[in-house]
C-alpha cells in the first residue's frame, strides 16, 4: 500500500476528482482528511471510503476564508498527529461571459475560491509538512496553461494559470523542506464542476460556438474519469515521484495539443 500510515488531506473532496482521489488514497492505506465547503458532500465521501475498508473524516470550511482553513488544519492535526499529503482541488468555474459583462464581484469570487483557496490551504498546510516533509498537488487545468479556447471563461482560466506560477515558486522555497509541489491540469474529464457554472452571453463572442468543445483525440471525444486523475494524483503524493517537484502534468487525451 503506497500511502500507508500517510495522513493526506484533501480540499473539495465531496465530489469529482477530490472524492476520486480520496478513495483511491484511502484503499492505498491514507488516512483522509476531506475539507469540503458542504459537510454532507464530504461526509458521503467519507462513507465510501470506509465502506471500501479505509479510514477517513470530513470538515467543514470555505477554501477562502483564513479562519476557518485555518481551525481546520489544526483540528486535522489535533486528530491524526500529523500531516504527510495535501491535494488542494477545491475550485469553481464561475462566470463565463464577455469581458464588459463580467462583473468585478463575480471575477473576485472565482479569483478567491480558486487562488486564494490555494493559498490558504498550503499556507496553513506547510507547518505541519515541515515536520517531517511530504507532497503537495494542486489542481489547476489545461485552460490557462496550455488551452485559451474557452473564451469569456477569463477569471477562471486565469485562476488556473497563477495556481502554477505558485506552484513553482514554493516548490524551490520549500525544497529544503524536503515538500514537493507539483501540479496537475485536467481537461475533457467528467466531473461537477460544471454545476458551478453560470455562463453568460457567450454567443456575443464572435466564433465562441466554434472553441468551446472539448476535443480528446486519443479517445475519439470521449470523456475522462474522476478516477483516471485520482490514479496521476497517487502518482504525485507517492514516493513513485519522490525526485518529482514543481512540474504540471497535463492529463487530457492530448485535447490542448489542438
Amino acid at each position: 500500500m503506497n500511502l500507508l500510515d500517510k495522513v493526506a488531506v484533501i480540499t473539495g473532496g465531496g465530489s469529482g476528482i477530490g472524492r476520486a482521489a480520496a478513495i483511491l488514497m484511502a484503499k492505498e492505506g491514507a488516512k483522509v482528511a476531506i475539507i469540503d465547503c458542504v459537510l454532507d458532500s464530504g461526509q458521503e465521501t467519507v462513507s465510501q471510503l470506509v465502506n471500501q475498508g479505509g479510514s477517513g473524516m470530513a470538515f467543514v470550511a470555505d477554501v477562502a476564508n483564513s479562519e476557518q482553513m485555518q481551525q481546520a488544519f489544526q483540528t486535522i492535526f489535533e486528530q491524526y498527529k500529523k500531516i504527510d499529503t495535501v491535494f488542494v482541488n477545491a475550485g469553481i468555474n464561475g462566470v463565463w461571459s464577455p469581458i464588459e459583462d463580467l462583473e468585478p464581484d463575480e471575477w473576485d469570487r472565482t479569483i478567491n475560491t480558486n487562488l486564494r483557496g490555494t493559498f490558504l490551504t498550503v499556507k496553513y498546510a506547510v507547518p505541519y509538512l515541515k515536520k517531517q516533509g511530504g507532497s503537495i498537488v494542486i489542481t489547476s487545468s489545461i485552460n490557462g496553461t496550455r488551452n485559451f479556447s474557452k473564451v469569456g471563461a477569463t477569471a477562471y482560466a486565469c485562476s488556473k494559470a497563477a495556481q502554477v506560477a505558485f506552484a513553482k515558486m514554493l516548490a524551490l522555497e520549500l525544497a529544503a523542506s524536503k515538500i514537493r509541489v507539483n501540479v496537475i491540469c485536467p481537461g475533457g474529464v467528467l466531473t461537477g464542476i460544471e454545476e458551478s457554472t453560470t455562463k453568460r452571453h457567450l454567443d456575443r463572442i464572435p466564433g465562441s460556438a466554434d472553441f468551446i468543445h472539448d476535443l480528446i483525440p486519443l479517445t475519439n471525444n470521449t470523456a475522462g474519469s474522476s478516477e483516471e486523475v485520482a490514479q496521476l494524483v497517487l502518482f504525485l503524493v507517492s514516493d513513485a515521484s519522490s525526485f518529482i517537484t514543481g512540474t504540471e502534468v497535463w492529463i487530457d487525451g492530448g485535447g490542448s495539443l489542438i
